[in-house]
């Protein structure tokens, strides 16, 4: 038979570092750190929701743009966090997940040769949605140790055939989160040089002693960005895959006209769920936050205390660890090595980078684990300890 090679568009790509360290997980037995979900699930009213949507019949086709109530919760909250007016017919879109959003987003609002710049580390997915759009790449690198977003560099990126900036914050893998400063100085070059700005705020609930702000809030952004979140990570169901974008009608168009051809529809019971979700008081983010907080915190302690370099996010649930002072130069090595060596399992920042070099000692451990688990993690890693004399 003959082996045929697949399209030019995917050259590269390959598998998901989450994959490969994922399955090194199953077959070591090891503590899963690396990929970002929850060990718990979330709201028992959330789930229950979605169970009776379930035995009500919501389980055919949802309308394209989502299920009107849904849209309605996401517009009411953007404005009871924001203050941000959005009409829930033109302005939200549900997506199959934030990883959809971005690609519908990619895909219906670049052209082949177009430059999309976006903040290095990127999530895997960016690199991968940019190339298969036919786009272009610029990097801008965020840097160790304090991550802070060079502003002369990002104007240097943008050049007449940049069509969008990429924006995540919170930022994953760095848990930065954007300075009032950085986001201004953002704002002032899309209105300057009339770009598209793509924002990914799916952990806008998970910032510690930091606010967070969507860029649309900035002057002259709210006709000009395109504000992505999920419902995985506020609510602790990861495997739903309920999405959003929200904005301008035109640029909300051009995703749905994108996405009726990826998806067209999913998670019809989940839907109505998610908008019980965004419904929920105060209390239930601010527990969320708070709880996340112990939990960022009980991790980095203990990975101070085996011989890591720490870097204290500013949100995400993830920390990042300098791998050097226990005598490893390249982080990739590190976590493939780690699974047998200890029984746990991180991520290397590398693969998040084209500037290789600057992510090469660094590597991503998530927390939002039960306490325990966290605690045999740490436990585990003290083999790593360098040996006294």
């Amino acid at each position: 038979m003959t082996s045929y090679a697949q399209a030019l568009r995917l050259e590269g790509l390959g598998t998901t570092v989450f994959a490969e360290m994922s399955a090194l997980a199953l077959e070591t037995g090891s503590i899963n750190l690396g990929q970002g979900f929850p060990d718990t699930d979330g709201p028992i009213e959330v789930a229950d929701a979605a169970v009776a949507a379930i035995r009500a019949g919501v389980n055919q086709y949802s309308p394209g743009p989502g299920q009107p109530d849904l849209r309605l919760a996401i517009a009411a909250h953007q404005q009871r966090f924001y203050g941000l007016e959005l009409d829930p017919a033109t302005e939200v879109v549900v997506t199959t997940g934030a990883t959809e959003a971005v690609a519908a987003a990619l895909l219906g609002l670049v052209d082949p040769g177009d430059e999309v710049v976006a903040l290095e580390p990127f999530y895997d997915s960016y690199a991968a949605c940019i190339q298969m759009a036919g786009g272009v790449r610029v990097p801008v690198t965020l840097r160790a140790p304090d991550f802070r977003l060079d502003l002369d560099r990002l104007r240097a990126a943008v050049t007449d055939r940049t069509r969008l900036i990429l924006l995540n914050s919170p930022h994953n893998p760095t848990g930065k989160v954007l300075t009032e400063a950085e986001l201004t100085a953002v704002a002032d070059l899309a209105v300057e040089r009339d770009l598209v700005v793509v924002t990914d705020e799916v952990y806008e609930h998970m910032t510690y002693d930091v606010a967070h702000r969507p860029l649309a809030t900035l002057p002259g952004m709210r006709e000009r960005t395109l504000t992505i979140s999920s419902a995985g990570k506020t609510f602790s169901f990861t495997g739903w895959k309920v999405g959003w974008a929200t904005g301008p009608a035109d640029l909300v168009r051009a995703v749905l006209t994108a996405k009726q051809f990826l998806t067209f529809v999913s998670g019809a019971p989940f839907q109505p769920a998610v908008a019980v979700g965004l419904r929920l008081s105060d209390a239930y983010f601010d527990q969320l936050r708070a709880t996340l907080r112990g939990k960022r915190d009980r991790l980095c302690a203990g990975l101070r205390e085996v011989g890591f370099d720490v870097f204290v996010p500013q949100g995400t649930y993830f920390v990042t660890a300098d791998v050097r002072p226990l005598g490893w130069a390249d982080g990739l090595e590190f976590c493939r090595e780690l699974p047998r060596r200890a029984g746990v399992v991180a991520i290397p920042h590398q693969v998040f980078y084209d500037d290789v070099e600057a992510g090469r000692p660094l590597v991503r451990f998530a927390f939002c684990k039960r306490d325990e688990v966290l605690d045999e993690a740490l436990d585990r890693l003290q083999v790593l300890r360098p040996q006294a004399g």
